[in-house]
């Protein structure tokens, strides 16, 4: 028996986590956060779709939280076996992770401030920081390459995924008894061409089964040369600059900002954008440029990048008195902080201060999952709800895709062709719907069995060792309803109602008409003649997050 069950990333971005099942062995492939709406990221909270103490061994692609962020929560739950990923791999853990886990113990300490205040009893976080520093013991590298025995009768190696330090594609052979080993290859997250400081993926080829991420799908960025990335990257500063206020770029901490800080200070040092102090707000970069400088032979511009962070226009804040002290500056400046969806970190801080200055300009750096106040904003919202207040947005959305981490459709597609053949399936992963189907189109015609191509859903379960790969509906029991992940749910909806009401309540022409507004509402609340006690009774306000509202104050 040979099972694929696909606990994450199944239609979405984020969560990525799998597992291979076998008569010996239960070997987990990443066991990532999830983000994106509350429905979503509510997984983070609920136990496991499998037995943590039950795992025998964890195969890590890279680093990310999207990838990596619950494994303190798996160790927490009784997993006690190794965590195998590249020597990178388990450096930049080893500062993320305990971000991550402070993170949580921060926002969920503030959550029950209001909900104390609510009447509604506390929350814990998923892990705490002292549970990430935990399971950095279980960790163990590897160069690329280079043949594991993780469980029995499984073994694996890691290639590069040109994505991010350390990050990489899995190779996995797993055993059957009287007949040749079921290879498989996890993409992981696979880099552009033209990826600033990683190197291009590689991988063999001749698999049976491919798991392939599909997060740019269907779309080409027609991508530039360096100097058009740059010229990009100068043209905004520069609108930016015109306006005399912030530069606000949320940016993920680990690789983004690197690239960001040593295009910026390139173009600065060139006259192609006016000197300014670029303020790196995180003290996880700061952590992770340690890391890079550190392993900046491994690089393509590891120099370039050691050189920009030692520029006098760039200044890391570290604590927070110093992250709130930025709120005081006035005049062009640039301010690079976490995280890059908007999701957490110190950014929401800044974005909350500056969105309602017409003088801001907000530059989006990378890809933004349904549901993320990210997206709600790169969405064209006119306002949103941050830690429980609502903030107009007078700031310019901008975005740039020239620094995005994944590969696009067409470079997808190629990177398949390199793998030919393939025996057996595909299995596309880590991407939303529409793009998903977009690139099972490209690859149709390729040579694939049957073209036989899955887009598994949450928690679906694969029978690989028979003749042909068959869908275990029996054994598939969704967490969630599938149709939920990466859409809209109902705290979206009901954010975007109340500020709706409110904005419309706001409009009218005096207290005649707003009354006149909420009888029609308490009416319809009422199911139609507004005659019941309820539909007179002053209701509370109620918040949560939308395509126009992020709702930070739910946990």
């Amino acid at each position: 028996m040979i099972r694929l069950k696909f606990h994450g990333a199944a239609r979405t971005v984020t969560g990525s986590c799998y597992l291979i099942e076998t008569e010996r062995a239960r070997v987990l492939v990443d066991c990532g956060m999830f983000q994106g709406s509350k429905t979503e990221r509510g997984l983070n909270y609920r136990p496991f779709p499998f037995d943590a103490a039950a795992v025998s061994a964890v195969l890590l692609t890279h680093a990310h939280i999207d990838h990596s962020g619950l494994l303190p929560k798996l160790v927490k739950h009784g997993y006690r076996g190794r965590i195998h990923c590249t020597a990178a791999t388990a450096d930049l853990c080893a500062i993320m992770l305990p971000d991550s886990g402070n993170i949580q113990e921060m926002e969920v300490k503030q959550l029950n401030q209001r909900r104390s205040r609510r009447g509604q009893d506390e929350v814990e976080p998923i892990y705490t920081q002292q549970d990430a520093v935990d399971c950095l013991s279980q960790f163990e590298g590897h160069a690329y390459e280079t043949w594991i025995a993780p469980a029995p009768g499984i073994r694996a190696r890691y290639w590069n995924a040109g994505h991010l330090l350390g990050s990489a594609s899995v190779e996995v052979e797993v055993e059957q008894q009287g007949s040749k080993p079921v290879r498989l290859l996890f993409s992981g997250d696979l880099g552009p061409d033209n990826k600033m400081l990683e190197h291009d993926p590689e991988a063999p080829a001749n698999f049976d089964f491919i798991v392939c991420e599909s997060t740019y799908g269907g779309r080409d960025r027609f991508e530039r040369s360096e100097d058009g990335r740059r010229e990009i990257l100068a043209r905004e500063v520069n609108g930016a600059a015109g306006k005399k206020g912030a530069l606000l770029i949320p940016s993920f901490a680990v690789e983004r900002t690197q690239e960001l800080v040593t295009d910026l200070v390139r173009l600065m040092d060139g006259g192609q954008a006016p000197r300014a102090t670029i303020f790196i707000d995180s003290p996880l970069a700061s952590k992770a440029t340690a890391i890079f400088v550190r392993h900046a032979g491994e690089l393509q511009h590891g120099g370039d990048l050691t050189r920009a962070f030692t520029s006098p226009y760039v200044r890391i804040t570290e604590s927070v008195e110093d992250s709130k002290a930025l709120a005081r500056f006035t005049g062009f400046r640039i301010i690079v902080s976490a995280s890059g969806m908007c999701e957490a970190g110190r950014i929401r801080h800044h974005l909350k201060n500056h969105l309602w200055q017409p003088s801001t300009t907000v530059l989006l750096a990378g890809f933004q999952a349904e549901g993320s106040l990210g997206r709600i904003l790169q969405d064209g919202a006119r306002s949103v709800t941050i830690m429980g207040e609502e903030i107009s947005v007078k700031a310019a959305i901008r975005q740039i895709g020239d620094y995005s981490g994944h590969a696009d459709g067409p470079e997808l597609v190629q990177w398949v062709k390199e793998r030919l053949p393939v025996g057996r399936s595909i299995f596309l992963t880590h991407g939303e719907e529409e793009g998903q189907r977009a690139l099972a189109q490209d690859l149709r015609g390729l040579g694939l069995p049957h073209d036989c191509i899955f887009m598994p859903t949450l928690d679906s379960v694969y029978d690989l060792s028979g003749e042909a790969c068959a869908f275990v509906a029996e054994d598939t029991h969704p967490r969630i309803d599938p149709a939920m992940v990466a859409r809209f749910d109902s705290h979206n909806d009901m954010a975007e109602l109340i500020l709706d009401i409110k904005g419309t309540v706001d409009k009218a022409g005096g207290e005649k008409a707003r009354a006149v507004i909420l009888r029609r509402l308490r009416r319809a609340l009422a199911g139609g003649d507004g005659t019941s006690p309820d539909a007179t009774r002053r209701r509370p306000p109620v918040s949560g997050p939308s395509r126009r509202s992020r709702g930070w104050d739910e946990g």
